[in-house]
């Protein structure tokens, strides 16, 4: 609720600091005295466009900061101050500032802050749902909105909304996967003959992880052979044959052999010869096999290049490496058989849809059928209250009107508004179609008594509800303003003395003047000091005796 409101140099307001309780506070004043400029300035922390016209005269910076304090933050608020990352630890007061600065001529600068930091004009806006509900001539927020009707109506009924909610999530949620595994289905089953075509292609190809890298290899040595084939064929002549070098080795270390003993030097000679002739040998042998390694057989070296064309073109084909071949062909067997499965899953996703749809059905009809039977309720009490609040010609209704498929949703599928008709025979229309400001208010009253809302507003404003009314009807409405408040916080601006009686806490509004400067004062008054302001609202300019003494019943009564 609403605590504390501290004003600075806005319009007619110096400096001004009030603090409110629970229960009903009254403001009253004489016409002009400036009750007007708080609601401007509540106005502002509650995000309402800036004017440059606020500033009093002689400043150039205005400011308005409101507390609200609440033993648990309303839902409503903690997720929009989530939403915008700002804290607010349990018990701790919700801090609103606006602050407004002239920058020469009509240019305004507006800047804002919630406990401090900044924050956007827009937040305010967000946050004033859940922090005040202002009813008045010209500002009629809350009931009057047309889009909170159905929500206040289930309220009423004490609808369990949350239940429907989760059966159209179902609902949608089975649907959704319907339609996605059908068109999964319908795209799997377009591209059915072309699976079967690459699997049996890959089939028949049959590759293997690794064998790319084997037969590039393959090929590669097989190349290097056809290269040096020429070079070894002549190395290979060389070698062999009666002519040969190593033939003529051998001769020579036979020659040598047999006179190798006739000196030393033969026989080191024959030494060498013969490793010569080992080493040659080794060589030879080196020779033949690397002939044999690089042999090449150009029918298979055909045969490779083949296949790895014809691995390369798949993997191409299909968008993948060749070592990936063996797990494209698992992916398209896979598909294959969700095909082939597909029918079944679909058949049990089409009864899964179909119960989601009948049990939102069923849930949303009993909905309805709450709805109906709680408006006629409320029609029932809203009219109890018309003749008290002087609407006796008047009547209420609350139109719960089916929707079509298209617009049903997680509320379910009826829209509600509340309608009235103000004279016998007339039809029924929107509020604020027909309504006068003050019939508005009243209407406004007798809804929410009839309501007994809960989950509203955490304040609730009512502007001069009572204008144009007096006596028996002025009573019905301050004693209608006390049950509203009680348990809660009520605020009512008011011309009448017994709406004022039923205050818990008084507000005086004074405007005083000192030369050419004016300023509008608000105190809280005491137990003697309400009943001379009720005696002056009872009598006028002069209060008599007779006035105070009225006062003074009128508190007693209260």
């Amino acid at each position: 609720m609403l605590t504390g409101l501290s004003i600075r140099n806005v319009v007619l307001i110096e400096a001004l600091d009030l603090a409110f309780g629970r229960g009903l506070g009254v403001l009253t004043g004489e016409t002009g005295a400036g009750k007007s400029i708080l609601l401007d300035s509540l106005g502002l922390v509650l995000g309402d466009r800036a004017d440059a016209g606020l500033i009093r005269a002689g400043t150039d910076e205005a400011s308005v900061t409101a507390t609200f304090e609440f033993a648990r933050l309303p839902d409503v608020l903690a997720s929009a101050l989530a939403d915008a990352e700002i804290a607010v630890e349990p018990g701790e007061p919700l801090i609103i500032r606006r602050r407004l600065r002239g920058e020469g001529g009509n240019s305004l600068g507006s800047r804002a802050f919630v406990n401090d930091q900044p924050v956007s004009v827009a937040l305010l806006r967000e946050l004033a749902r859940g922090l005040v509900e202002l009813h008045g001539q010209h500002d009629d927020r809350g009931l009057v909105n047309a889009r909170g009707h159905r929500a206040l109506l289930d309220r009423y009924a004490h609808a369990e909304v949350g239940e429907v909610a989760a059966a159209w999530e179902k609902w949608r949620t089975a649907e959704s996967a319907f339609a996605q595994a059908q068109a999964h289905l319908a795209a799997a089953s377009a591209e059915q003959d072309l699976l079967v075509a690459h699997l049996a292609e890959l089939t028949l190809l049959a590759p293997e992880v690794g064998e790319e890298a084997e037969l590039a290899g393959q090929r590669a040595v097989m190349q290097k052979g056809e290269r040096l084939s020429g070079d070894l064929a002549e190395l290979q002549h060389l070698w062999t044959g009666s002519d040969s070098a190593l033939a003529t080795l051998r001769s020579a270390s036979r020659r040598l052999d047999r006179i190798a003993h006739e000196h030393p030097l033969l026989t080191e000679a024959m030494e060498a010869l013969d490793r010569a002739v080992i080493e040659a040998g080794e060589a030879e042998d080196k020779l033949d096999k690397a002939a044999e390694a690089l042999s090449h057989d150009p029918l298979l070296l055909d045969r490779i290049e083949t296949r790895l064309f014809d691995l390369r073109a798949a993997g191409r084909k299909h968008g993948c490496s060749v070592d990936d071949l063996p797990a494209r062909m698992i992916e398209i067997r896979a598909a294959l058989d969700r095909i082939e499965g597909g029918e079944a899953a679909i058949a049990g996703l089409t009864r899964a849809a179909r119960d989601a749809g009948l049990d939102y059905r069923a849930k949303a009809e009993g909905l309805s059928v709450a709805r109906a039977e709680a408006a006629r309720r409320l029609d029932a009490a809203v009219a109890a209250e018309l003749a008290p609040l002087k609407l006796d010609a008047a009547r209420f209704r609350t139109a719960v009107v089916r929707l079509q498929e298209d617009r049903w949703g997680p509320l379910g599928v009826d829209a509600a508004e509340f309608l009235i008709s103000t004279n016998p025979g007339a039809d029924f229309a929107p509020l604020t179609k027909i309504a006068s400001g003050g019939e508005l208010s009243r209407f406004i009253l007798a809804l929410k008594v009839a309501l007994a809302e809960e989950g509203g507003a955490a304040t609730v404003i009512f502007d001069e509800i009572d204008r144009g009314v007096g006596g028996a009807v002025a009573s019905a409405i301050g004693e209608r303003l006390a049950r509203l408040a009680a348990g809660g916080q009520l605020l009512a601006v008011t011309h009448s003395p017994q709406v004022a009686a039923r205050g818990t806490a008084h507000y005086l509004i004074a405007k005083s003047s000192q030369g050419t400067v004016t300023r509008t004062s608000v105190v809280q008054l005491d137990a003697s000091g309400r009943q001379e302001e009720i005696a002056r609202m009872l009598s006028g300019a002069e209060i008599t005796a007779e006035a105070r003494a009225q006062a003074e019943r009128l508190l007693e009564q209260a």
